[in-house]
């Protein structure tokens, strides 16, 4: 589902693509096609310290990575970061954009994770929920923070302290969006409220929401008084009858992935709730296109790039990640991604890589914009189970 775009920046969504699928919230895989409970694997707890492989980093010089699709700047362009970190290491990288959801990689790989068993892999991205599900079993390696100093020296303040991962022991970013709202200045007004979204009536049927649960209901509880950080059950059922009655009033046209793209640049939607990345490659076309801190703030997110159990090149993959953490090569990576940067000085690298993003809040928020932020509460597995099939009866997912 590529989008061209004459600047020629990336015409893809990874955020997009993890939504896009269609199905659960999550992307491809409903509830059913997984084994229920829904994260329940038998014995799946590990311990990372006695399930892990010999590293063979030093006479294997090559690492093994699966990300997601468009999430990293194309080897045809000249001087691109993965032939310049091969370069400079002797490391060659065998790289494959495999996942495509969350739970769909979950599902592929968590028989092999949950009975020490290696899937052939040195580093995986997922999305700060799931890291936060694999590292609480132990399926994730410890890094050598001596071997990752540029990550505790220059990861973002605002990334730092997950409740999930504290110490970024076992995880580092490796690109970061918002969840926030866009509108097309050239069919309407200025929207600064969710609760616009839901209530104004000259958006009647012209307004689309996420189909990511955690990005849209995040919104919602804030909405009724809640904090998507921490929540109870009748919070939630609050949040989730709120936006019950804007579905079945017209108010909402569609949940959608980022198919939201095309009908807001066309003038089809007048506003709707979107992710930072794709409203960036939007506004190089259509300067109409704006996003906006709503006034109940601004969902953040990051994948993250971890080490799975038996990976045989840790140390490789940490010289990936020690590399990507260096701002010169952070500025490269983010000039094509346009996704938010996790690392401190990439922005005045892209000084000289180029200058109109220099000061794009997008990519580089102020910590004015970043305190607005807020993150969502992690879930058991009774509340997993619940929360989607409840959102699922609402977005029609």
């Amino acid at each position: 589902m590529p989008r061209g775009s004459a600047s020629g920046r990336p015409g893809l969504s990874r955020r997009g693509l993890l939504k896009g699928a269609g199905g659960l919230a999550f992307g491809g895989l409903s509830i059913a096609a997984l084994d229920l409970p829904f994260f329940d694997v038998p014995g799946a707890q590990q311990d990372p310290l006695t399930c892990r492989a010999r590293d063979v980093s030093a006479s294997e010089r090559e690492v093994v990575i699966s990300n997601w699709p468009g999430y990293i700047d194309p080897r045809r362009q000249k001087g691109n970061t993965r032939d310049e970190f091969e370069a400079q290491t002797g490391i060659t990288v065998k790289y494959t954009d495999d996942i495509n959801a969350n739970t769909e990689f979950y599902a592929k790989v968590k028989n092999q994770l949950g009975t020490c068993q290696p899937i052939g892999r040195d580093m995986i991205v997922l999305t700060d929920w799931m890291a936060a599900r694999m590292i609480g079993l132990g399926w994730i390696q410890p890094l050598d923070a001596a071997k990752v100093p540029n990550v505790h020296q220059n990861l973002l303040t605002a990334l730092r302290g997950r409740a999930w991962d504290k110490t970024a022991k076992y995880h580092a970013p490796w690109q970061t969006g918002f969840t926030g709202i866009a509108y097309n200045a050239a069919k309407t007004g200025e929207i600064r409220s969710f609760g616009e979204l839901l209530d104004n009536p000259d958006l009647k049927g012209r307004v689309t929401l996420l189909n990511e649960m955690r990005d849209t209901m995040g919104f919602l509880l804030k909405l009724v008084g809640a904090e998507p950080q921490n929540f109870t059950a009748d919070q939630w059922a609050n949040a989730i009858d709120r936006l019950r009655g804007s579905v079945s009033n017209g108010q909402i046209r569609a949940f959608t992935g980022n198919d939201y793209t095309q009908d807001l640049a066309a003038g089809n939607l007048l506003a709707c709730e979107a992710w930072s990345g794709d409203v960036i490659q939007l506004q190089f076309d259509n300067p109409d296109i704006k996003f906006v801190t709503p006034e109940e703030g601004l969902a953040i997110w990051s994948d993250n790039m971890m080490v799975p159990n038996l990976a045989t090149h840790e140390a490789n993959a940490e010289e990936w990640i020690n590399f990507y953490y260096d701002p010169v090569n952070a500025a490269k990576l983010a000039a094509w991604v346009n996704y938010i940067c996790p690392v401190e000085g990439a922005q005045q690298e892209m000084e000289k890589i180029d200058a109109s993003l220099v000061d794009n809040k997008l990519i580089f928020p102020d910590e004015d914009m970043l305190s607005k932020t807020w993150d969502f509460m992690a879930l058991d597995d009774r509340q997993q189970i619940q929360y989607e099939g409840e959102w699922s009866d609402v977005s029609g997912g």
